[in-house]
């Protein structure tokens, strides 16, 4: 049995493809806005794939877009009691009284149970940030490209 060389294995070509794609400088800027603007997506759990989907939809670098998904993590945290409060002002609700980690608390104790009580309030957030998650991609990306431009990122 003979065997092939490394740079013979589908696979590893794959692979290559893969962290190869999307490397212009509009590319990496669109990529990095989108892993920014998903990662704030205000459902625990849910970026990675959004991001992937994302990845494939948009054509941009799937291991990158998941790196700034990764990075920008805290951001979510920071900013799931934002969203929830302008989706509760947006539909004329009244506030939860839950802190972030009160949240993550019941999270870990019961997911179904909180999916149940909160379902209403996560889908006003929802709402909201899919009204201001386009707009960061698109402010982030005027932002970025001429910033990688610069680094000198190049086709």
């Amino acid at each position: 049995m003979k065997l092939k060389k490394f740079g013979d294995w589908k696979v590893v070509h794959r692979v290559l493809d893969l962290l190869k794609q999307g490397i212009t400088p509009e590319k990496i800027a669109l990529c990095a806005a989108l892993g920014i603007s998903i990662a704030i997506f205000p459902v625990l759990g849910s970026t990675t794939l959004l991001c992937t989907l994302a990845a494939f939809i948009f054509k941009v670098n799937l291991p990158l877009i998941q790196l700034v998904n990764y990075l920008a993590y805290p951001l979510q945290l920071l900013l799931i009691l934002p969203f929830i409060r302008a989706g509760e002002f947006l539909f004329r609700e009244t506030p939860i009284t839950l802190s972030v980690p009160q949240m993550l608390q019941m999270i870990r104790q019961d997911i179904l149970g909180t999916i149940r009580s909160l379902w209403i309030v996560t889908l006003h957030a929802m709402a909201v940030w899919l009204f201001i998650g386009p707009l960061i991609t698109v402010i982030l990306t005027l932002i970025l490209t001429p910033v990688i431009r610069k680094l000198g990122v190049k086709r």
